[in-house]
């Protein structure tokens, strides 16, 4: 059941509220290239970055770590640093969603999504070899620092194994 997210998306309504939420670009360094940690609901043919709201009292980066544990089910992060935010309307298109993205390393290998709601499964994919994604700003987010995350990922190995 693939959903073709075209230009509408990111054309923000008249009068529609606002909701801020946090995710992250997850990365690990498989010895030969950085790999992207994914997440997948059961149901769905495409891939997305862990995300969403910033419950009341969290910082962004305390919002993106849970974010993280229940979609991909990683708890096992080291923060590099922010990535930059992207705007889009939500998935019933009722809020405007401005998504503040952190880049996290992990030697994680597996995880357990703890979400109760959905069923969420973790994927890890090379960084220069993505499948398709729902969001188009997500895919962007990662072309756009490919280099920067795939950086940090050898730096971050190099180190550990040194």
């Amino acid at each position: 059941m693939p959903v073709c997210i075209d230009d509408t998306w990111y054309q923000r309504p008249a009068g529609i509220p606002d909701r801020t939420s946090a995710g992250g670009v997850v990365v690990r360094w498989d010895g030969s290239q950085a790999l992207v940690a994914l997440a997948r609901e059961a149901h769905w043919p495409q891939f997305i970055l862990p995300k969403g709201g910033v419950e009341r009292g969290e910082t962004l980066e305390q919002a993106a770590r849970r974010e993280i544990l229940e979609e991909a089910g990683l708890a096992q992060l080291h923060l590099i640093g922010p990535l930059g935010q992207r705007e889009r309307l939500d998935f019933s298109k009722r809020r405007w969603i401005t998504a503040h993205y952190f880049l996290f390393i992990t030697t994680q290998l597996e995880g357990a999504p703890t979400d109760r709601h959905h069923h969420y499964g973790l994927w890890w994919y090379p960084l220069m070899a993505l499948p398709e994604m729902l969001w188009p700003e997500q895919a962007e987010l990662l072309r756009t620092h490919a280099e920067e995350i795939a950086q940090a990922a050898r730096r971050f190995a190099a180190r550990a194994t040194g």
